[in-house]
């Protein structure tokens, strides 16, 4: 049998292919960024066509560097940035626009008239979510009323719509699979979450044709071959789960209660809640975990847009850093935040406050201030926007919360991890892999075939690499606490 799963992981910013063998370990990674596309003032586009080539290209790569050969390779797993919309001819394979990417706020205003026509309540019951720009249904609306020719074509069933593991999966096979997973379909808002198809009631209001739709089946079973992709050898690609998920399954959050929180571009936190659906008080998406073996597992998620994108900014747009890494020495070189906090609303805020018209503020700034206090206070940022999504999920899901399992980019910085720690008031473990977000996408790979027996198997290999315990004395977290809630007040009242 094949020794190995190559694991697809789409990203906002990169597409990385990661090999992984029998005891979920790495053996090579291969990562290419792509053009970030911002054609108006809170429009985010990709170019679907570059993502699959960046991604092809990288898992091409990753066979070499690992001096492997494809007839190594058992399976493909997929994991996706969620939410982002392409739309593509079905008889030509070609999008006919470009994908329009979760960040993405175009559709604010139209997703404001549903709030005042009162679709809230009912969009919640049915699929979990807040109604809001960041989800598919309202893009892949957008696409059919503003596209040339694009509804007629959706109405003669011409058109595919999917999101980034669709997309992938129908290149993967030559369009022999038009599928996703449930949790994919989870983040769509058309997707009615406990009777797990799509819903039809949901169609009608956003005037979205079933043909257009990808079929939904599980998160980990064979849902198709690789067609002349590599060599004529044919893999199966057999585990699909959105990012976050993926993370969620790579930390072995098997139990309800259980927390991981992934530091990317943005910070999503995911707690598992079983096989219930919790709807939330706390603005606050109820979501599909995952579905193995016929049994779907549900999750409380909070999602907050920008978390390591802060530190791309201090980079690329301030300049104050020159490599992302650069920023933990900066920071440290003060020893506290100078009384400035940050409040990275650049695309709106997130959980628990969904304010689509919140903005990046700034407060406490003296002349005091320098490039090191800021630097710092966007650190503590991530760290803060974290905190209020966790405290939220506490009151929703009445489980205390003792651990949180972290993985993602920024956690090779430890003093966003120690901190985060002290305003949790709770354990932070960084496991040894930290790109659990792949790895859960190999495992559910892995699973379908048989190339892991049980998730009881899988759940030995994971690993703590460090422990950050608080340290941090009450009052202080308490300041902190009360100082960052005046902060985010001020970003709000600015948003008017």
């Amino acid at each position: 049998m094949s020794k190995y799963i190559l694991s697809f992981d789409q990203g906002t910013t990169s597409s990385r292919a990661i090999i992984f063998d029998k005891h979920g370990a790495i053996k090579a990674v291969a990562q290419k960024e792509f053009t970030q596309i911002f054609s108006q003032p809170g429009w985010v586009e990709h170019d679907a066509n570059e993502i699959w080539y960046t991604q092809l290209s990288v898992a091409t790569e990753v066979i070499l560097k690992a001096g492997l050969t494809i007839h190594d390779i058992a399976a493909i797993g997929i994991t996706n940035q969620r939410e982002t919309t392409v739309v593509w001819d079905r008889h030509t394979q070609q999008p006919i626009y470009n994908a329009i990417v979760w960040q993405d706020r175009r559709t604010s205003a139209y997703c404001n008239e549903l709030k005042k026509l009162n679709y809230a309540d009912n969009i919640q019951q049915k699929t979990g979510l807040v109604i809001d720009a960041y989800f598919s249904a309202t893009k892949l609306k957008w696409i059919l009323d503003n596209v040339s020719g694009a509804r007629e074509k959706a109405n003669n069933g011409d058109l595919c719509f999917g999101t980034i593991d669709t997309w992938l999966l129908y290149k993967l096979t030559n369009g022999n699979a038009h599928t996703t997973d449930v949790s994919n379909a989870s983040r769509t808002m058309l997707f009615n979450i406990h009777a797990l198809q799509w819903d039809e009631e949901l169609l009608k209001l956003f005037d979205i044709p079933a043909s257009i739709l990808p079929e939904v089946k599980s998160s980990s079973e064979v849902y198709g071959y690789t067609e002349e992709i590599f060599t004529a050898n044919k893999i199966p690609i057999s585990g699909i789960a959105g990012d976050q998920q993926a993370a969620l399954f790579g930390q072995m959050c098997m139990k309800p209660g259980m927390v991981k929180n992934t530091y990317g571009t943005g910070c999503f936190m995911l707690m598992n809640t079983g096989d219930k659906p919790v709807l939330s008080k706390n603005n606050l998406l109820t979501t599909i975990a995952w579905k193995i073996n016929n049994v779907t597992t549900y999750a409380l998620e909070g999602s907050v847009f920008i978390g390591g994108a802060v530190v791309q900014w201090l980079r690329d747009g301030l300049g104050i850093i020159k490599t992302s890494a650069d920023v933990e020495t900066l920071a440290t070189s003060v020893n506290d935040n100078g009384g400035v906090y940050f409040v990275p609303a650049f695309t709106g805020l997130g959980a628990p406050y969904w304010n689509q018209f919140a903005r990046g503020t700034m407060v406490g700034i003296t002349r005091g201030t320098s490039a090191a206090h800021i630097a710092r206070a966007s650190i503590e940022s991530i760290a803060l926007q974290t905190m209020d999504v966790l405290h939220a999920m506490n009151e929703d899901a009445s489980l205390p919360i003792t651990e949180l399992r972290v993985d993602g980019g920024a956690t090779a910085n430890d003093l966003l991890m120690q901190f985060q720690s002290d305003v949790l008031n709770c354990k932070v473990i960084r496991p040894k892999i930290t790109e659990t977000t792949a790895l859960g996408a190999a495992y559910l790979a892995g699973l379908a075939i048989g190339f892991w027996k049980d998730i009881a198997e899988i759940e030995n290999y994971w690993e703590a690499e460090k422990n950050f315990i608080p340290n941090m004395n009450e009052k202080d977290r308490q300041k902190e606490i009360h100082q960052w809630k005046k902060a985010v007040n001020a970003a709000q009242i600015w948003a008017g």
